[in-house]
């Protein structure tokens, strides 16, 4: 079993930057891939990016390349998301997830339906 516990989520100006950060329980972080995916209201939910289980491969959906960057510390059990150059569209409730894919295809990350674990999730507003 692992739990997972967001932070970092809050109101931010439009170009602004925000850093989310995941908190896992459990002895085996290294062995699970990480995931963020969010949630807009009245939209389904979406990948946003994903990381390998040693953090040497990323994952990224298009609408945030070269604006967000997915990290992990495995020795603290935690998973982060730099979010840069926000816009309105990004607004959505993000949630980290847990799967135990650690490497592989990057179909395998984009996939909720391969994450096993999720977090309860954190508002992400960005508003002029």
């Amino acid at each position: 079993q692992v739990q997972l516990a967001e932070s970092g989520g809050g109101l931010v100006q439009i170009g602004g930057s925000l850093r989310l950060a995941c908190e896992a329980s459990g002895r085996t972080f290294s062995k699970y891939g990480m995931g963020w995916f969010r949630q807009a209201p009245g939209k389904e939910r979406e990948f946003v990016a994903a990381v390998s289980g040693s953090g040497n491969t990323t994952f990224y959906a298009d609408s945030v390349k070269g604006r967000f960057t997915i990290s992990r510390d495995n020795t603290k059990n935690m998973v982060y998301l730099q979010m840069n150059s926000l816009r309105p569209e990004d607004t959505a409730v993000f949630h980290c997830a847990a799967t135990t894919v650690t490497s592989g295809a990057s179909i395998y990350f984009t996939n909720s339906d391969k994450y096993v674990y999720w977090g309860q999730g954190t508002q992400v507003t960005v508003s002029s």
